[in-house]
């Protein structure tokens, strides 16, 4: 068994029982609904690994096309902290939210560390999000395009890189897709440094040391 296999294999273990689909079609809670609790966090922290232990993401093989249809790999932004998600455009709540939160812990970091931190976005849905598509909800959502990569890639890609980062979706008969949310933050090679799931009202903790860490170093 190879580092990545092994790689997929813990990531999908550290997500049993927990990543019941997101349910993109139903309503799931954002920022209001639950920060009246005191401590509440929709947040689970899943893992927070030494790079030692894991391979690199990065040494997986995975072409992307970004929102301006240009051609990246994966480690288009090696050498800087990453904050890499899975999502597709036409998911109606959790995808919004799951940018929405990494918008909100990139405006929890000092300005030289969001200055250093680089966002990947990779849809489930090849099919349906060109670049045209991808470029339209950067442009929505305000994402900073020197920073931020929305891509797509082939079927058999989106399996592979859902498999190590620990996500798991289903196509629907209507064409949308559940999906777990999971943000997993890299080092500057593509190691794991922590993987976070649930979208919660405030910025996950764990996420933020993570980033803090790497961006330290």
């Amino acid at each position: 068994m190879n580092p990545l296999e092994r790689l997929a294999i813990r990531g999908g273990a550290l997500l049993l029982g927990v990543v019941c689909a997101s349910g993109c079609h139903r309503r799931t809670p954002t920022g209001d609904d639950d920060s009246s609790a005191p401590g509440a966090s929709a947040h689970q922290v899943l893992s927070s690994v030494q790079p030692s232990t894991l391979a690199s993401v990065y040494d997986l093989a995975v072409p992307l096309t970004d929102q301006d249809g240009r051609a990246r790999e994966l480690d288009a932004f090696r050498g800087h902290p990453v904050v890499i998600s899975m999502f597709y455009s036409s998911c109606p709540y959790a995808c919004p939210t799951l940018i929405s939160h990494i918008q909100q812990l990139e405006r929890s970091l000092s300005d030289l560390e969001r200055a250093d931190v680089r966002v990947v976005l990779v849809s489930f849905d090849p099919e349906r999000d060109t670049p045209a598509k991808l470029k339209v909800l950067a442009q929505e959502r305000h994402a900073d395009t020197e920073r931020w990569i929305l891509a797509r890639t082939s079927d058999d890609k989106v399996r592979e890189l859902a498999a190590v980062l620990g996500l798991k979706y289903k196509r629907l008969p209507d064409g949308g897709f559940n999906h777990s949310s999971v943000i997993t933050v890299l080092d500057r090679n593509g190691f794991v440094r922590a993987r976070s799931d649930g979208l919660g009202s405030r910025v996950d903790d764990a996420l933020k040391v993570a980033v803090d860490a790497v961006a330290r170093k």
